[in-house]
C-alpha cells in the first residue's frame, strides 16, 4: 500500500510540475489574449492620456491604444504607474507595455522590444511668459532652476546637456508637476516633451501663463510603445497599428489633438 501511495503522489508532483511548466511557457501574447485584455502603463500626461472634467481617461494616446485594441480582439486596461519605476513594472509582468509617449532611445531597445515609431518630438524649455526672452540664451539660465521630470528625456537634458551646466536641476515627479513648479514660481524653467506643450499652454488653460521658448529646442526623439525584451506582442501591436493607419482613424485622432504634423505612422 505504501508502494503505491508513493507512486501516487510521485505521479501528482509529476503532473503538477508539466502544468507549471506549461503555464510558464506562455507567450506574453498568448497571456495577454488569455486576459481578454492589454495592461498599459501610463502617466497622465496632456494630450497623451488625462482625465476628463467628468474624471474619463481620454487623449491621443488613450484613444490610439483602444484602436489598436480593438484590432487585437482585447480590451485596453490603463494603469497609471510612476514613470521612473516604468521598466520594473514592465519586467514584473505588472503592465503589459508602456504606451505613453515613450521616447526610444538605443538603451531602452537593449532592455525591452519596441514598436514602430509612431511620432516625433522633441524636448522644449517652458518658463513664464515674460521670462522668454530671458531664458533664450545660455547665459540667461545661469543660476536658474530648472525642472524635469524624473527618469525622462527631459531629465536627460537638464542634466547632460551644455546649455544647463550652470543652471540648478530639481526632479519632478511628474511633466504636469514641472509645469506647475514653474507656474508657481518654485522653478524658473521646466524641460518637457513638446507634444505636452501643444495640448497644456493654450489659451484658458491653468497654464495659459506659461509659454514655450521657440528659439531654443533639444533631443529630436521619436515614440515608441515598449514591451518586455523578445515579446512576440511586438509584431501584434505593429501589424494593429498601420491597420489603424491605414483606416484613417489614426488621422482622425492626431487631428483631434492637433498632432498630425508629428505622425510618422502612415497610411499606406
Amino acid at each position: 500500500m505504501k508502494k503505491i501511495i508513493a507512486m501516487l503522489l510521485v505521479c501528482v508532483l509529476a503532473v503538477s510540475l508539466l502544468a507549471g511548466c506549461g503555464s510558464s511557457s506562455k507567450s506574453d501574447w498568448d497571456t495577454i489574449k488569455d486576459k481578454g485584455k492589454m495592461v498599459i502603463g501610463m502617466t497622465i500626461f496632456e494630450p497623451m492620456n488625462y482625465k476628463t472634467d467628468g474624471g474619463e481617461l481620454t487623449g491621443f494616446e488613450t484613444e490610439f491604444a483602444k484602436a489598436v485594441c480593438e484590432e487585437l480582439g482585447v480590451d485596453a486596461d490603463f494603469q497609471e504607474i510612476n514613470w521612473d519605476n516604468k521598466e520594473i513594472e514592465l519586467s514584473s509582468k505588472k503592465i503589459d507595455c508602456i504606451w505613453n509617449g515613450m521616447t526610444i532611445t538605443d538603451e531602452r531597445k537593449e532592455n525591452m522590444s519596441i514598436s514602430d515609431p509612431y511620432m516625433q518630438n522633441k524636448q522644449v524649455m517652458v518658463t513664464k511668459k515674460e521670462n522668454v526672452e530671458k531664458f533664450s540664451t545660455k547665459d540667461g539660465v545661469k543660476g536658474a532652476k530648472v525642472t524635469a521630470e524624473a527618469g525622462s528625456a527631459g531629465e536627460e537634458v537638464a542634466k547632460g546637456d551644455d546649455f544647463f551646466k550652470e543652471a540648478k536641476y530639481v526632479p519632478a515627479d511628474a511633466q504636469t508637476k514641472a509645469l506647475m513648479e514653474v507656474k508657481a514660481n518654485t522653478s524658473d524653467i521646466a524641460i518637457v516633451d513638446y507634444v505636452m506643450s501643444i495640448g497644456t499652454l493654450r489659451e484658458g488653460s491653468d497654464y495659459s501663463d506659461l509659454a514655450v521658448i521657440e528659439s531654443k529646442s533639444f533631443s529630436p526623439e521619436e515614440y515608441g510603445v515598449a514591451f518586455r525584451k523578445d515579446s512576440d506582442t511586438t509584431k501584434k501591436v505593429n501589424e494593429a497599428m498601420q491597420k489603424v493607419a491605414d483606416s484613417g482613424k489614426l488621422k482622425e485622432i492626431a487631428d483631434k489633438y492637433n498632432l498630425t504634423d508629428l505622425l510618422l505612422l502612415k497610411s499606406k
